[in-house]
């Protein structure tokens, strides 16, 4: 049904989350951060309430494997659920329901974790992965929509393709010089396209499209 990554960026205490999925609004759904707390991305038979209470668990001081698995205890479709977090310390957790649709798994890195379900294969993990790592040192807004192009080119969700979405903290305001202009990266980040026929295009254009205005600022 969907692949997404979440990720913190150690240098800027910033969290994202990026997604694409061949329902509608998966920007409502998916998706959920919080400025010094962490991330969650929650899909297939999405639990939004695994999003929100497990930021609120998060911003409590439980790690993301404590409170995704207390939420999940007490989930009865927890079988059916999707979903990993980060938190403020750079710790991951993800969960794949043993009856979430083949095919489905994760992948947990330094500060990030991959994941999808109903996808053509393993090669969408491994290249967003890729496309990740490969990205080190760039803003994490930059490193989250290359990783979701490089899922979707490499197959995606095995249905097509509908909708799209990447949310990104601030940037944590005591590190670097004030702005002089508009920075992306000290404002939050949420982007969604719904019903179209190449949601994560769309998605780069609007993203290429906001920093492009921050540039003319300048």
């Amino acid at each position: 049904m969907t692949f997404s990554i979440i990720a913190r960026d150690p240098a800027s205490n910033a969290f994202g989350v990026a997604v694409s999925t061949a329902v509608p609004c998966v920007g409502a759904m998916v998706p959920w951060a919080k400025v010094g707390v962490g991330a969650i991305a929650t899909q297939s038979f999405t639990n939004v309430e695994l999003g929100r209470e497990g930021l609120r668990l998060l911003e409590y001081g439980l790690s993301p494997r404590a409170a995704l698995e207390g939420l999940l205890a007490e989930d009865p479709g927890a079988a059916l659920r999707q979903v990993a977090g980060i938190d403020a310390q750079g710790r991951t957790f993800a969960h794949t329901g043993g009856e979430c649709v083949a095919w489905c798994g994760s992948r947990e890195g330094d500060g990030y974790s991959v994941q999808g379900n109903m996808l053509v294969g393993q090669s969408t993990i491994d290249a967003m992965t890729d496309a990740f790592e490969a990205s080190a040192g760039k803003w994490l807004g930059i490193r989250l929509m290359a990783a979701l192009e490089a899922g979707q080119a490499a197959g995606g969700d095995n249905r097509g393709r509908v909708s799209a979405a990447l949310l990104v903290t601030p940037m944590d305001a005591t590190k670097g010089p004030p702005p002089l202009a508009f920075d992306a990266r000290r404002y939050e980040t949420n982007i969604r396209v719904d019903e179209h026929p190449d949601p994560v295009a769309e998605l780069r254009r609007i993203f290429d499209l906001m920093l492009r205005m921050g540039r003319e600022q300048r």
